[in-house]
């Protein structure tokens, strides 16, 4: 298996990364999130956002077929040291393949002139927690509920 991480380019690369997260959210967020709010959750839905912010993202694709994003930026005017990892998803059927991993280090290798990043995972996402962990990220006590998805969510950071 020779699984490639670029930059996100094609409409096809966009329309790949839309899948992902749409199934993602499917196998991951099950349980975790309002049941209603993962229903509207769509391939369509997810498109129309993909294409709407295609900036700034790295897709993992093992031939023609997008099977991971992760998305990323630095646009908080508050703290303009801090970049933030904004998503990042792999499909279940390649989780513990390091696919994760290589696109963090992607991410993190785009937000390289700054000095903390951060990012937020859902507090229940332990298996997502751990793996954020093992990137170097430590949760730093913030954390906010989401209405919409009536859970709460945890902010994490790496300190360079």
């Amino acid at each position: 298996m020779d699984i490639v991480i670029k930059k996100m380019e094609t409409d096809d690369e966009i329309r790949g990364k839309a899948y992902v997260h749409c199934a993602s959210w499917h196998e991951a967020y099950a349980g975790m999130i309002d049941r209603d709010y993962l229903a509207g959750m769509t391939t369509e839905k997810c498109e129309a956002m993909a294409f709407r912010w295609k900036e700034n993202c790295i897709v993992a694709k093992d031939a023609d077929q997008v099977i991971g994003f992760a998305a990323y930026g630095h646009n908080d005017a508050d703290y303009p040291e801090t970049g933030e990892i904004t998503a990042l998803y792999v499909l279940s059927a390649y989780y513990g393949r390091g696919i994760g991993r290589r696109l963090m280090e992607a991410a993190l290798k785009e937000l390289g002139d700054h000095q903390c990043i951060r990012l937020w995972v859902l507090k229940e996402n332990r298996r997502a927690i751990r793996f954020y962990e093992k990137c170097g990220f430590r949760p730093d006590g913030t954390e906010a509920y989401l209405e919409s998805l009536k859970a709460f969510e945890i902010r994490m950071v790496l300190q360079k």
